[in-house]
């Protein structure tokens, strides 16, 4: 989920200003594009720039799987199942991940704007999210002020360890009722989450359907990502632009088991640690639930300077995954998401489709 792979990765405590991560690999209309996305929230926002505020979480393969229905009073989210990814996401737990990303996301963009609102999840049918949204002062709260700067930091990161205390913050921040939080810190737990990410990754691999789903979302170029405004842009891990054309015949040769297995073992060596989010049960509600939960993480760790980066391999994986329950001790459970952190300079910016794409009349 929520960002990956290596053919796209070549080569403090403030929050990070959006316009900083944007460098001089991507031209100025690609900055300028990502810029627009991440704009200031007025006070009192309206339903549009809430939506587009909460498009702003992070989702698998940036394919933005939501869409969004004005009640009035609130709203709804739901599954956009046109941006589904069936080879890598069979049951859709990626995508009701993403999902409680963005309703956390508008949460908090709404009680900084004065619109305290409450979330209710209806598993049944489509999986409907109903935010109820009220009136009251602003409070624009630190996770607020680092929605427009997180992103997925898809780097090697510098070796830092994470403070013991810091670390009490994320795990503090990240507190939603059905979700517990894991941190993986000692040289010998990465090891062991190493060895389950190579082993998923070379399953992956050898799946020609995997290869096909994930080349679709590739955006070789500026050009390229700011006709779709969603996928994964190369150069948000540091890669050259290249024509679209070349793009898709040097990803056949690039892209290969070995090189993958070798990118994410320097990742993984230079992290300060792997943070574990599993849910209760295994079922719709407790996927946004968890969604909430790591959308907590991340934006905390933006306001404390720390990057993080989704490692999922071992959870996509059915094969995979099970040995990673039966390792982290809960065999009868579902390990759901799988983040490495630590500390790196910013990357550029990835883009978001205009709001009114993500905004539906029914």
């Amino acid at each position: 989920m929520i960002g990956r792979r290596g053919f796209l990765a070549l080569g403090g405590a403030a929050v990070v200003s959006p316009l900083a991560a944007c460098g001089p690999i991507v031209p100025e209309s690609y900055q300028g594009a990502a810029a627009r996305a991440r704009a200031p929230l007025l006070e009192k926002p309206g339903f549009t720039a809430l939506v587009r505020f909460a498009t702003l979480a992070p989702s698998g393969h940036n394919t933005q799987p939501w869409t969004f229905v004005d009640h009035g009073a609130g709203l709804a989210i739901l599954p956009d199942v046109s941006r589904r990814t069936p080879v890598v996401d069979p049951d859709d737990h990626h995508l009701f991940v993403s999902l409680g990303c963005a309703a956390e996301t508008l949460l908090i963009a709404a009680a900084a704007g004065g619109r305290p609102g409450a979330i209710a999840f209806d598993p049944a049918g489509e999986g409907r999210i109903a935010i109820d949204l009220g009136q009251g002062q602003p409070r624009p709260e630190g996770l607020f002020r680092a929605i427009p700067a997180r992103q997925s930091t898809r780097s090697v990161y510098d070796g830092r360890a994470v403070p013991v205390a810091d670390l009490a913050r994320l795990e503090q921040a990240a507190a939603i009722e059905g979700v517990s939080l894991r941190f993986l810190t000692e040289p010998a737990q990465r090891r062991a989450v190493l060895d389950l990410v190579v082993h998923a990754n070379t399953l992956q691999m050898a799946d020609p359907a995997f290869i096909r789903e994930l080349r679709t979302w590739i955006r070789f170029n500026p050009e390229q990502a700011m006709k779709t405004a969603d996928g994964l842009f190369s150069g948000c891990s540091g890669n050259p632009a290249l024509p679209s054309w070349l793009g898709e015949r040097a990803f056949g040769l690039v892209f290969t088991p070995q090189g993958e297995n070798d990118r994410y073992r320097k990742q993984i060596h230079s992290s300060a640690g792997v943070a574990v989010f599993t849910g209760e049960r295994e079922d719709k509600d407790h996927w946004v639930r968890v969604g909430r939960s790591f959308q907590r993480f991340a934006l905390m760790a933006t306001a404390m300077g720390v990057r993080c980066a989704l490692i999922n391999q071992p959870v996509e994986s059915p094969v995979a995954r099970a040995q990673f329950a039966a390792w982290l001790g809960a065999p009868s459970l579902r390990p759901d998401l799988c983040v490495r952190f630590g500390y790196a300079p910013p990357m550029p910016m990835s883009l978001r489709r205009p709001a009114a794409e993500a905004i539906s009349a029914a």
